[in-house]
């Protein structure tokens, strides 16, 4: 478990690339995609995350939250990864909704990074080996708490 504070955006960037290498480095993925779970209240930062994290793997493209579209696909120009899927469950009923936007295949192809949002709504298709980051509202300043670990823990 890895615990991080960010006091403004820019902080946020960069606990978004010391979370990434550490995700990115860990080898517990079995073949299969990078599946990263985004937890916390709305407006926590969860879309913000992403944006950072977008940022550092190169993605130019403006990164907006998914919530009407449900599914994002962004190019990934490294060796290691092919697409970041950036996804928002929060409308999602249950894990059957997640399924028809073709869940299994992209969770199966190693070449995926995959962020969730609100991945409480569907918990029982999320693989064990899945990270997790809790964001929270520290303050009244708007200070967030980065909290890494594994989703099954």
């Amino acid at each position: 478990m890895m615990k991080k504070t960010a006091k403004n955006i820019k902080e946020t960037g960069k606990i978004a690339k010391t979370f990434l290498q550490k995700i990115l480095k860990d080898k517990n993925h079995g073949g299969k995609a990078t599946i990263v779970c985004l937890s916390g209240n709305l407006g926590a930062g969860k879309t913000a995350l992403v944006k950072e994290v977008a940022q550092h793997l190169g993605i130019k493209r403006k990164i907006q939250s998914p919530t009407f579209v449900i599914m994002k696909k962004y190019l990934l120009k490294n060796k290691k990864h092919k697409f970041l899927f950036h996804l928002d469950a929060y409308r999602l009923k249950d894990e059957k909704e997640l399924s028809y936007l073709g869940w299994e295949e992209i969770i199966e192809d190693q070449g995926h990074l995959v962020f969730i949002e609100w991945p409480e709504n569907v918990s029982k298709i999320i693989p064990a080996r899945a990270h997790r980051i809790f964001i929270s509202i520290k303050n009244t300043q708007g200070h967030r708490n980065f909290e890494l670990k594994r989703w099954k823990s």
